[in-house]
């Protein structure tokens, strides 16, 4: 085995939205045709978070650039995660697939994301292997990046489909800036009865919520169909008036943040003052959260979703207010939560009740999240409101391991959307007893985290994706 000077293998994370840092790497040994080489990294922690007293981590998104193979015909890197003991959800690594293209960041490539199957976690170190055959780049993340570029190409997007339909109701708004100085914008169609708020992206590293996004933006907005709409989208734009923000911490995405944006917030920490120390939301902290409530309190809420991405569960599921004030004060919220999962199964079968967060134990325990966006939301407006999840991992209601959950997969989720919206319409606010219209089948499950899969291991009692029990 010889040295090979002419190889060379460059790792940077200049990208948008990548973070990684070098730890070493070893210089290519070749044999024949061959080379081989080991790189190790360390995720980069988010800004510290004064309310959690923690430094996030677990995203990350590599470029991995390499020039020089032309008698060396297969170079095989192992890459090494030094840190991935350190992150904020270590128990979630076992069943993680990282996911690798050697396309572009670019829409059109988003087939081209593939997971790695050598992708395992050992001794605290989250390692993977990739044969290189052709010189040029190669991304390996943590979920494929949605771009700010590509953020703002869905902007112009929504844009260019609003002016066109000439109706004076559909817009976009600015609701404020960021710390940044990056607009946090809202889109408004439809004209209907009752308001709808849909929000996505609190938690940067959760770009599968941004593909969401385009997804039902798309879909509303005809775009990529000459702006023609389908019938459940034409009814539905005249039962609703619905405001879409597609990226609520576009500060961070930027930075390849996990949770939190430029100075640290959670923002789905922000919606309230839980602890008197600590106000929130604040123009000083968490400008985007402040400019959202802001604008709901104006136009009031019927309906809530905030989409996210959850690293530990391979399923999509569902979380609502439960046990909070507003969810004891009757059965009207336990049904509507209920109906709108089944509703969303029924036309999309990645939707399932089984899996997810379990709820509190109490209303004490709840009223120590009334700082989380839905559960805030839900009891300030008296209405429904879920948060939505997605995996990181592939997804067990269709596995489909070579490809696991995807960027494809998101944005056919966002799109389902609507049809579950027209089935909601009729029972956001009715009176009486109105489920007793709706089959057994409608009604709400209690989730559990408790699921059997190799390797799994079940994380202590914890609540709204938190790192470790609220006081501890």
């Amino acid at each position: 085995s010889v040295v090979a000077p002419p190889i060379k293998l460059s790792i940077t994370a200049s990208h948008d939205g990548g973070n990684i840092q070098l730890v070493s790497q070893t210089e290519p040994i070749v044999s024949g045709r061959t080379a081989k080489c080991t790189v190790k990294l360390n995720i980069k922690p988010d800004v510290y978070t004064d309310f959690e007293k923690i430094a996030h981590m677990q995203y990350f998104s590599i470029r991995s650039f390499v020039s020089g193979l032309e008698d060396i015909k297969i170079f095989n890197v192992t890459y090494v995660i030094d840190n991935a003991d350190k992150v904020s959800y270590p128990e979630a690594w076992p069943g993680t697939t990282i996911c690798e293209t050697s396309g572009s960041l670019e829409p059109s490539d988003d087939h081209l994301w593939k997971r790695n199957q050598s992708t395992k976690i050992v001794d605290g170190k989250l390692t993977w292997q990739h044969v290189h055959t052709t010189n040029g780049s190669t991304f390996f993340s943590y979920f494929p990046p949605y771009t700010y570029n590509r953020h703002l190409k869905l902007i112009a997007d929504c844009a260019s489909s609003i002016a066109s339909k000439r109706d004076i109701n559909y817009k976009i708004e600015a609701l404020g800036q960021t710390l940044q100085g990056r607009e946090i914008e809202c889109i408004v169609v439809g004209n209907g009865d009752k308001i709808a708020w849909v929000i996505h992206r609190q938690h940067p590293g959760e770009t599968m919520a941004e593909f969401f996004a385009e997804g039902l933006l798309h879909r509303i907005l005809g775009i990529g169909k000459d702006g023609d709409l389908d019938d459940i989208t034409k009814k539905v734009l005249d039962q609703y008036r619905i405001y879409i923000v597609p990226c609520m911490c576009p500060d961070g995405a930027v930075l390849g943040h996990l949770r939190t944006n430029n100075v640290g917030a959670n923002l789905n920490r922000e919606w309230a003052t839980v602890n008197p120390e600590y106000i929130a939301p604040s123009m000083e902290r968490s400008p985007e959260v402040y400019a959202v409530l802001k604008k709901m309190d104006e136009t009031g809420c019927d309906f809530f979703l905030d989409v996210h991405g959850d690293e530990e569960l391979p399923y999509v599921f569902l979380s609502g207010a439960e046990k909070t004030p507003l969810w004891e004060e009757s059965e009207r919220l336990k049904y509507l939560h209920g109906y709108f999962v089944s509703c969303y199964q029924r036309v999309n079968s990645d939707i399932q009740k089984a899996i997810g967060y379990p709820p509190p134990d109490s209303t004490e325990d709840a009223l120590k999240y009334m700082n989380v966006a839905t559960n805030q939301v839900s009891n300030r407006f008296k209405c429904l409101g879920l948060t939505l999840e997605m995996p990181y991992k592939d997804c067990e209601t269709n596995s489909d391991p070579s490809v696991g959950w995807s960027p494809e997969r998101s944005k056919q989720l966002g799109s389902s959307l609507v049809e579950t919206l027209d089935s909601m319409h009729p029972y956001l606010r009715a009176k009486g007893e109105f489920w007793t219209e709706f089959s057994d089948g409608d009604h709400y499950v209690e989730p559990t985290d408790n699921f059997k899969e190799d390797g799994f291991i079940m994380l202590t009692k914890r609540f709204y994706s938190d790192v470790r029990p609220h006081d501890a």
